[in-house]
């Protein structure tokens, strides 16, 4: 969900079945807004994928007009998500893993990251920033999953709003309105669970990229990315 406008250096949709490829990129999307969402409200108001907010967070703390205490939470955000985005990179670009293997990836740190804080394990500042860090580096993977952005969002929505304010939508548009409207639904979810059932909050995002998962495995499982 960060502003970059850039392609991510993933696979291009043209690798799987259209509509399969549609709605998983849809279940990333609602999965990128519930990690943001529950990383912002249980692990110090920091966000897991949205590093332009990060790096704002960070400026801000730093001439200690953030919230105190913010900058350790940010820095492991920030190495995390990047050090997910180069692994995802390396897997996917250099060493040709398929999509599957990638989001394999992202599904057990998600679920790790669920498992620790429904279970109870995570009690302490450090912890937070433990589990923050295993959520930002799971970001950072989807963040090269695919061509289409599914975690940052600044640069579609501009795009989107350049086309329709010259007249000129684009025929993908729909897909476009509703991997944004995805992103608003997985966030909505996971502060739903946040307030109601606090255990499940984090596997909202979770379960999400497991259906993602579950999508991309439904076709030949070792298929190569192509350049």
């Amino acid at each position: 969900m960060s502003s970059s406008s850039s392609s991510a250096p993933g696979r291009s949709a043209e690798d799987a079945p259209a509509g399969r490829v549609t709605w998983a990129l849809l279940l990333l999307s609602a999965a990128s807004g519930a990690a943001d969402a529950f990383v912002f409200l249980c692990a110090g108001h920091v966000f897991a994928g949205v590093m332009t907010g990060n790096l704002v967070l960070l400026g801000a703390s730093v001439t200690g007009a953030g919230d105190e205490g913010s900058a350790p939470g940010v820095c492991a955000a920030l190495v995390s998500y990047v050090a997910g985005a180069g692994c995802g990179a390396l897997m996917g670009r250099r060493w040709r893993w398929p999509v599957a293997a990638l989001l394999l990836a992202e599904v057990v740190l998600l679920g790790t990251a669920a498992t620790a804080w429904g279970l109870g394990f995570v009690t302490s500042g450090a912890d937070r920033t433990g589990l923050l860090a295993v959520v930002a580096l799971a970001m950072g993977i989807q963040g090269t999953v695919r061509v289409t952005p599914t975690n940052y969002f600044t640069g579609t929505l501009t795009s989107l709003a350049g086309r329709l304010a010259l007249g000129r939508p684009a025929r993908d548009d729909i897909r476009v309105f509703a991997r944004l409207a995805a992103v608003v639904t997985g966030a909505a979810l996971a502060a739903a669970a946040t307030r109601w059932w606090p255990p499940g909050a984090a596997s909202v995002a979770a379960l999400a990229a497991l259906g993602a998962l579950a999508l991309e495995t439904a076709g030949p499982w070792g298929r190569r990315p192509r350049g």
